[in-house]
Parts: C-alpha cells; sequence; structure tokens
C-alpha cells in the first residue's frame, strides 16, 4: 500500500525536522522546504498527498503560495500553520482554500489528528467522485464495488462492466449490439445471446428481491437502466 505523500513547507528548521520525524513514524513520506520559492517548486513535482503550509515564510509567504496551488484548481488538502492567532489570518487562509488551521505553539497529536481527518476525506471524496448511482444502487468503478440498499452485491468482472455502461447511459434505452460492442468488444465473435444471459445474472443479482426493478426490458428494441419512480 502506497504511502501519504506529505510536503513540509515550514522556514524554522527546528520545527521542520520534528514534524518529519513525527510524520515518517505514522508512516507517512515527508518532503521538506524551507521556504515560499522551494516550496513551489517541490508543490510543482506533483502527487502531494496533504501540503502544511506555515504562513510566515521567506521568499514567498504561505499566503501567497497557497494562492498559486489553489488558483490552478488544485484539490490538494493544505493545512496552515501560524504563529499569529488573529481572526484575519484564519479568515483569509480559508478564503483562498485552506482545508484546516493550526496555530504555534500546537500538541503533534491534535496536528496529526488533524492531518488524518484531512486525508479521510479527501478520499471519500475522490472514491466518490468515481460513484455511480441508481435510486439505491451504487457503483464505485474506482474500487469495483457495488451496493444496493447498503448491501455489497457480488459480481463478475463482465457483469460489473456491463452494469457500469448501463449506469452510465442512464434511461437510455440500449439495444444488443451496443452492448457487444461496448461491454464484449467490437470483435466478440461468441454467444449471440450472451447480453440476454447476463442481463439475466444482473437483474438475478441485483434486481431480485428489491423495490423497484432497475433493469428494464423495451420489448422489440433493448435494455434501459431507470428508477420507474
Amino acid at each position: 500500500m502506497r504511502k501519504p505523500s506529505i510536503l513540509v513547507v515550514e522556514d524554522e528548521e527546528k520545527i521542520a525536522r520534528v514534524l518529519e520525524l513525527e510524520l515518517e513514524y505514522e508512516g507517512y513520506c515527508v518532503v521538506k522546504a524551507h521556504d515560499g520559492l522551494e516550496g513551489i517548486e517541490q508543490f510543482r513535482s506533483g502527487g502531494w498527498d496533504l501540503i502544511i503550509l506555515d504562513v510566515m515564510l521567506p521568499g514567498m509567504s504561505g499566503v501567497d503560495l497557497l494562492r498559486r496551488i489553489r488558483s490552478g484548481g488544485d484539490p490538494t488538502p493544505v493545512i496552515m500553520l501560524t504563529a499569529k492567532d488573529e481572526l484575519e489570518d484564519k479568515v483569509k487562509g480559508l478564503d483562498l482554500g485552506a482545508n484546516d488551521y493550526v496555530t504555534k505553539p500546537f500538541q503533534i497529536e491534535e496536528l496529526l489528528a488533524r492531518i488524518r481527518a484531512a486525508l479521510r476525506t479527501n478520499t471519500s471524496e475522490a472514491e466518490n467522485a468515481h460513484a455511480l448511482r441508481a435510486a439505491d444502487l451504487t457503483l464505485n468503478e474506482s474500487t469495483h464495488e457495488v451496493f444496493r440498499d447498503g448491501e455489497p452485491i457480488q459480481l463478475t468482472a463482465k457483469e460489473f462492466s456491463l452494469l457500469a455502461y448501463f449506469m452510465h447511459n442512464q434511461r437510455q434505452v440500449l439495444n444488443r449490439e451496443q452492448l457487444l460492442e461496448r461491454v464484449w468488444g467490437y470483435d466478440y465473435d461468441g454467444d449471440t445471446n450472451i447480453v440476454e444471459v447476463y442481463v439475466r445474472y444482473l437483474r438475478n443479482k441485483m434486481d431480485k428481491g428489491y423495490d423497484p426493478q432497475l433493469i428494464h426490458t423495451v420489448r422489440g428494441v433493448g435494455y434501459v437502466l431507470k428508477d420507474p419512480r
């Protein structure tokens, strides 16, 4: 499992070193930058799961660095650090897109808890970005999980692909030729009844015993996935 990567932008060497040691002990990969210009260069190298950013930095302030990060639409979670405790500084950082704010001096346990919370939120949002929904049916393309009414549904790889295509094209009637081409491939030359067989498999797994039924037959045309309500 890949370790989360954290960029620490902090000009006070002692604080930066403590953060590095504590975070590495917790299982994170850590890279340090000691001023704003170095921080922006490290940020541009990409691949960060979280950024810890001091407000008062030489070269470029943490606020300006955050502004650069967010101006490009980058969603990486950012936790701001500062020796200041004024409300104005916190509001400015949060308005620019900081996810959290910690005032120095801080307890390392509190910072670690805030890091875990930010990473959980980011992971959840990333997973939700890959989730498709119809009524109480959820398909997650990132995790290859399917749930109906909160209950997991076990699908084969081909069943999952077929359901995903239905989910991407909800309320559109799809004929057998479309499904064969998009799910089995243009060069498929096997049983031409394979679509009917796999639609039946899906119905038995994700529709049987549930209300409403989501996969419907349009006689003489094909199939459609929709919530009839």
